[in-house]
């Protein structure tokens, strides 16, 4: 072994250590899922809206929130978005001022209310701020609901339906619906005065601007109208309805679908139906959420959710990848961590998808009912050793893997064909986002990645010939791939050509040639590769013009995957990792995920070590020979 593979030797080595300090005693890893400052604002609102006055939280998270803020008196959703993030800031803004902590003459919030009045002020947020805002009574509520809530009643057969929707977009507009259509707001002693923050003074009509929601609205209303049953009838049913599906999918934490968003939603949904703010229900939701609390440098974070299920799928197989005993008491726990979640209860997802068993694995520790795709393959992975205690937990979840392929050929998160055009006429901002869950490239290619490596699908299968063709399709004129989840286009390549090559597609084929190309001509002078947030919400690739250590994995794997001897751009990227693998600053915080683009990002703090670790184990695997 030559002294570069000694370098990576001790590098796989003080990954693997740093794993191993932070697994938990149930063999799970914990390590933050941190989604920026809302769920820390939102927290305080609820708290202080409810009277519940659980001081050292709301002190807490209002010294994280003012931690975070700019010079320019604004909030950022990254550390390269420009000046700063109108609908973040209010956020932040409102909370501070709710928590009562501070005053509006106070220098830094007297900042904020600058930024915030010099972006439009609070009628141009965000829809979500907007439905927040008017909930806590700063905002009207429009006239008109964004949607009909006698959505819920339209049968299946009908071209636009409750199911239409993806799962994310269901658990965050059921409350919201009933929230709409009662106008619901409310007002305590201590709530603050925004109404300085307006600029038109109009912002009850500005949450519709579609002409063409109007024929949408139309079109539900035409199909309501044929339902058996008088109006208000038929809006009571809804209601009804819209209420049970809400209570139906509560986990057993007290959450709503396990969300940060879609359970403070529902709190205030029940509440506008008469419940009380004692009521079993809501004290079982607001425990859920604060059991979502996580510390980061010593100040706590509300979690939007907790990525145990995730966190430990990917760092079990990657310790194997390293070369980690299966025998390994830290392996051996994290794999029976995972068999023990696997899901045998039947979620939303068999309404497109009835002709399969449960199978598959969600992305929480407490997620019973809300597979996806991409933790399913994950979990796989890390059990793919195991001995015949796995064989059921094997059968059951490639089964459920191969029925969730969507009829394009390529695979969605979270649900199979929910990706109808008509979400397109509807005016939910960033409707793509929230309310389809369509075959993307980062997914279908770890999918094909999982069948190629760790199945015997045969290559000339049906199910992967459909899959390569999405992919061919869907690549990018640059020879890149767009990741739905990840930042972004460094993810998604990552994704396809790893899950191309497993499944036979020659490294000789022009689109990987092309992409080869792509992934060298963006490499950065140190060796490393970054990518901009940016990038998603302007549809191409942005450099962030530094190096990140899980960008560099990310395009060193691909690399790797297409490469017989390790080429000087691999090497360099090798030498990056190597060198700032403790490395920690805004870089090493940087976001590598996504929900929403320009709105919603995430840091996972597991990143920083798994993919580094997957790199340098695939680099070691292959070369060392």
């Amino acid at each position: 072994m030559n002294a570069a593979m000694m370098d990576t030797r001790k590098g796989i080595d003080w990954l693997v250590e740093m794993l191993r300090r932070n697994q938990s005693p149930d063999g799970s890893w914990s390590d933050p899922f941190e989604t920026g400052l809302s769920t820390d604002a939102y927290m305080i609102i609820l708290l202080r809206t409810l009277e519940i006055n659980d001081e050292e939280l709301i002190k807490g998270l209002a010294e994280r929130i003012l931690s975070k803020q700019e010079q320019n008196g604004a909030w950022k959703l990254f550390y390269d978005e420009h000046e700063g993030n109108l609908s973040a800031t209010v956020e932040c803004y409102y909370a501070l001022l709710y928590s009562g902590y501070f005053e509006k003459t106070d220098k830094r919030m007297a900042a904020a209310k600058k930024f915030i009045l010099s972006k439009g002020g609070i009628e141009e947020v965000s829809m979500f701020t907007k439905v927040m805002l008017s909930l806590t009574g700063q905002l009207k509520w429009p006239r008109f609901s964004p949607l009909p809530i006698e959505i819920i009643l339209l049968p299946l057969h009908f071209p636009f339906n409750f199911y239409s929707l993806s799962v994310y977009g269901r658990a965050n507009l059921t409350p919201m619906m009933i929230l709409a259509d009662k106008k619901f707001s409310l007002i305590t002693k201590r709530s603050p005065d925004l109404s300085d923050l307006m600029v038109s003074r109009n912002s009850d009509d500005n949450w519709v601007r579609s002409n063409e929601w109007r024929s949408l609205f139309s079109f539900i209303e035409d199909g309501v109208k044929n339902l058996m049953g008088l109006p208000d009838h038929l809006h009571k049913l809804a209601i009804d309805r819209t209420k049970k599906y809400m209570l139906d999918h509560i986990e057993k934490d007290g959450t709503f679908y396990s969300y940060y968003s879609s359970t403070f939603l529902m709190i205030f949904a029940l509440l506008s139906l008469g419940y009380k703010k004692t009521d079993p229900v809501i004290t079982a939701a607001i425990n859920g959420i604060k059991s979502m609390k996580t510390e980061i440098n010593g100040l706590p974070h509300m979690q939007y959710t907790t990525a145990n299920v995730w966190n430990t799928s990917l760092i079990g197989y990657a310790l194997q990848e390293a070369g980690v005993s299966l025998e390994d008491e830290m392996v051996r726990k994290a794999n029976h961590y995972l068999l023990a979640r696997q899901h045998d209860k039947f979620g939303d997802w068999v309404i497109h998808n009835p002709n399969s068993l449960p199978g598959g694995w969600g992305f929480s520790n407490i997620n019973t009912i809300h597979p996806d795709v991409d933790d399913t393959t994950a979990s796989m992975r890390s059990i793919s050793r195991m001995p015949s205690e796995g064989q059921d937990a094997w059968a059951r979840g490639v089964n459920w893997l191969m029925s969730m392929q969507n009829d394009d050929g390529g695979w969605a998160a979270f649900e199979k064909n929910t990706d109808t055009k008509l979400i397109e006429f509807l005016p939910i901002e960033k409707g793509e986002f929230i309310l389809t869950d369509p075959s993307c490239a980062d997914i279908t290619g770890r999918t094909l990645e999982f069948f190629g490596n760790y199945t015997n699908l045969p290559k000339d299968h049906e199910i992967i010939k459909k899959g390569i063709k999405w992919l061919m399709d869907h690549q990018e004129a640059d020879g890149s791939w767009y990741g739905r989840w990840g930042i972004c286009y460094i993810f998604g390549t990552w994704g396809a050509v790893t899950g191309l090559t497993a499944v036979g597609v020659p490294v000789t084929d022009t689109s990987l040639q092309k992409t080869i190309e792509w992934l060298k001509g963006i490499q950065n002078k140190d060796g490393g590769w970054g990518e901009s947030c940016y990038s998603d919400s302007k549809g191409k690739y942005v450099p962030l013009k530094i190096s990140t250590l899980t960008h560099t994995a990310w395009a060193l794997d691909a690399l790797i995957s297409v490469s017989d001897k390790p080429t000087s751009e691999i090497r360099k990227g090798i030498a990056y990792l190597l060198r700032n693998l403790q490395k920690d600053d805004w870089t090493t915080a940087y976001p590598k995920g996504q929900g929403m683009a320009g709105a919603f990002y995430i840091h996972y703090h597991s990143y920083r070590y798994i993919f580094p670790l997957l790199a340098l184990a695939h680099y070691q695997k292959k070369f060392d020979s």
